[in-house]
């Protein structure tokens, strides 16, 4: 996955671990930080030397393009800890592809390969006592890159952060989740930037998921921009459907973001011989099929919650409640991938990276 070149990390560690002060029992999503982060700049046309340094603010000019022209993406990854205090990660490799595609599109340059991946590798190596045993527990880990050129005139920046933080993470969501289909708003359009991990993307979606809150909905499934007709993927989430044994999901597309736990519900739909259709579903019949009781279960993808199943949904002023399964494809998928995440069932894929 690596090349061999080596690569020097300047590394400056904190005198005193905070990780005492902190109750891994009732940790909410992304609140606490481990003690170590990891920066690379990019100035003069090149990435410099990179550093894992104590976690800390940063100092950054008012006029920074970030601020003014949303030049901003990012990455979410887990590190999993098994039995015998081995580290993984999970198709690492996706992320940084996934990553420079998304600063591809918002005219950022490519980070290299193997910073990449030798800061994540030292970084975790330093942070491994964050990393917590048992099933739901992981390291949650955001790389992320913005513009920081000091200007306001509305071109890319000349100079750019990398950075990658970790935070200690437990299950995603709590309770049962129940969702609006979106009749109004969009989350992207044709051409639009809908497949990258843009920040944008995810602060354009919060006053319309607010409005949903106020409803009593946690997510928004959005539908496409032009017609509000067809199904294709929640704030955080990709979206899978079951309508009697069959698994829907929608297709990838300008709009969709690659969902790396999605591929991998497909494939293991495909490994256990589970009916699958990747195309266009819609609104209309999704709605018939909870209708007729052929509905089964809408569960949502991705790294933060792995899988989560949805409750009910409202479209329109309809609302629909799904059945309770006892074995949901759901849990099925949730328990294969845990799994192959902490190293208790084989791989076949080789998605486990050893760190």
């Amino acid at each position: 996955m690596m090349s061999d070149l080596s690569i020097d990390i300047k590394i400056s560690k904190v005198s005193e671990s905070k990780i005492k002060n902190v109750d891994f029992d009732s940790l909410a999503f992304g609140k606490v930080f481990t003690d170590h982060m990891f920066v690379c700049d990019y100035v003069d046309g090149a990435w410099q030397t990179p550093e894992i340094m104590p976690y800390q603010p940063l100092t950054i000019d008012p006029s920074a393009r970030v601020f003014h022209y949303g030049q901003a993406v990012f990455e979410g990854m887990k590190a999993f800890k098994d039995e015998d205090d081995k580290i993984w990660l999970f198709r690492p490799e996706d992320n940084f592809h996934r990553i420079n595609k998304s600063s591809h599109r918002m005219a950022i340059p490519d980070f290299p390969k193997e910073f990449f991946f030798e800061g994540l590798t030292q970084l975790l190596q330093i942070e491994k006592n964050w990393i917590q045993k048992g099933k739901g527990n992981s390291l949650y880990i955001r790389p992320f890159v913005i513009a920081t050129e000091a200007a306001i005139s509305a071109s890319p920046s000349n100079s750019y952060k990398f950075m990658i933080i970790c935070s200690p993470a437990q299950s995603y969501y709590a309770g049962e989740v129940k969702v609006l289909f979106a009749e109004k708003f969009s989350r992207a359009a044709d051409g639009g930037v809908g497949y990258a991990k843009a920040a944008g993307n995810y602060g354009a979606q919060f006053y319309p998921t607010s409005l949903a809150h106020a409803k009593g909905y946690q997510q928004i499934i959005w539908t496409d921009a032009n017609t509000h007709e067809y199904l294709e993927e929640a704030g955080t989430m990709n979206i899978f459907f079951r309508v009697g044994d069959t698994l829907l999901t929608a297709p990838n597309n300008d709009r969709i973001l690659d969902g790396i736990t999605r591929k991998s519900v497909i494939q293991l739909a495909e490994d256990n011989g589970i009916d699958i259709e990747v195309r266009r579903v819609t609104v209309a019949e999704i709605k018939e099929a909870a209708r007729s009781g052929e509905l089964k279960e809408i569960f949502g993808a991705g790294t933060a919650a792995v899988i989560n199943p949805i409750a009910g949904f409202e479209h329109a002023g309809d609302e629909f409640e799904l059945p309770k399964l006892e074995k949901s494809y759901a849990s099925f998928f949730k328990e294969k991938l845990m799994n192959i995440q902490y190293n208790v069932s084989e791989d076949p894929h080789g998605w486990r990276y050893e760190v």
